[in-house]
């Protein structure tokens, strides 16, 4: 059974030491959705939402779409930008 955990601007659900599925909901403010890092390397899958983007810092914004897999390098400064529907992910953190 998954352990929920609520944060800022997202509601986790632990699925095992090194998964998780995250949600992102619309009625947060798009201030909360900042530049940050992470302290691994992410592998990401969209699970469904519509109208999200995503940026890395000093790079264009790009669509993320349901099925697609990205990873998000470790130290890379990244955001959201806030979609049209609730964005569900799965986030798989990868040893240093």
């Amino acid at each position: 059974m998954a352990e929920t955990i609520f944060g800022n601007p997202y509601i986790d659900s632990v699925l095992n030491s090194t998964t998780i599925e995250r949600s992102f909901f619309l009625d947060r403010e798009d201030a909360e959705y900042v530049w940050h890092s992470d302290k691994e390397l992410r592998e990401v899958e969209i699970l469904n939402g519509e109208g999200w983007q995503f940026q890395y810092e000093n790079c264009l914004p790009w669509l993320i779409e349901k099925g697609m897999v990205f990873y998000i390098p470790l130290g890379e400064r990244h955001r959201l930008i806030k979609g049209k529907t609730t964005l569900h992910c799965r986030i798989i953190k990868h040893a240093k």
